[in-house]
């Protein structure tokens, strides 16, 4: 049976390009005949603004897009994620770091490998063969290529975007290892995304293109986990008159839903636009 979700950050109540992904999903999700749950990624708590959880679920319910199920929130699920850090570790494919970001970026000056503005800063392994004495690791990262190598996975990770079609990505080489929790004590989105999709039994996941570099990650992940791997389907992203994605952090507007109507209308008019007929197995 398809299920469907949208998991929404409560940093912030929904704008118009957070309600195309929503409205997108929840599409998807009736077109097949499924469920569409939501679920709620809280896990940052320093960037959770209050009351924005609950404001989020009123605007979906005044939208008529009601969650087929209670609402997950991360934030109520340590114990799960530290089942499954705990797994990764005992299968020697998690190890401790105590690189900060400036540590990184200085190791890979050394080596003499520049990173281009906003991507990713590929980790150099520096913590992968131990601590040295008197470090101490806060961050846990999984060992790609270990996990790779151990269960006999092609370097490359190949999946398939139903709207951009083939896609693949080296994650040992593009991304290196990636973190599970993070210094400040936080589990890194990869983990709960994965262990909470699992638990969700979700089979389809529906969200914005700016999230595409993440799958190849997920994927290792739920190879490693032992987790089934959802279809994906990625967005086009709604866009600002500056050119930039509408995003809260570039002060994209809250829903104005005295016609919420009006606002599911523009939603689908711009699905429409970017030729998605949610539904389509293409």
């Amino acid at each position: 049976m398809y299920v469907g979700r949208f998991a929404p950050s409560p940093t912030g109540v929904l704008h118009q390009g957070s309600l195309v992904t929503a409205l997108a999903s929840w599409q998807d999700a009736r077109a097949h005949g499924g469920r569409w749950l939501l679920r709620m990624e809280d896990l940052d708590a320093p960037r959770c603004v209050p009351g924005a959880a609950e404001e989020i679920v009123q605007q979906l319910r005044v939208l008529g897009l009601n969650s087929d199920a209670p609402l997950m929130t991360q934030s109520a699920r340590t114990p799960r994620y530290k089942a499954a850090l705990q797994q990764l570790i005992d299968r020697g494919w998690a190890y401790p770091c105590c690189c900060s970001r400036r540590d990184i970026e200085e190791a890979l000056a050394r080596a003499g490998v520049s990173t281009e503005r906003h991507a990713i800063a590929v980790y150099p392994g520096t913590c992968r063969q131990g601590l040295k004495h008197g470090q101490v690791g806060r961050a846990w990262r999984l060992n790609v290529q270990r996990v790779l190598r151990d269960l006999d996975l092609p370097e490359v990770v190949h999946w398939h975007d139903r709207r951009l079609g083939p896609q693949a990505q080296n994650v040992a080489l593009e991304v290196g290892d990636f973190v599970l929790r993070r210094a400040d004590g936080i589990w890194a989105y990869q983990l709960a995304v994965v262990v909470d999709d699992a638990d969700q039994g979700v089979t389809d996941v529906v969200r914005g293109e700016d999230l595409l570099d993440n799958t190849a990650r997920q994927i290792v992940l739920q190879r490693a986990l032992g987790l089934s791997t959802p279809s994906y389907l990625h967005l086009p992203l709604v866009l600002g008159a500056n050119g930039e994605k509408l995003s809260k952090q570039n002060g994209a507007k809250a829903l104005d839903l005295n016609d919420p109507q009006v606002c599911r209308r523009e939603a689908e008019f711009f699905l429409q636009q970017a030729g998605l007929v949610m539904g389509s197995s293409s």
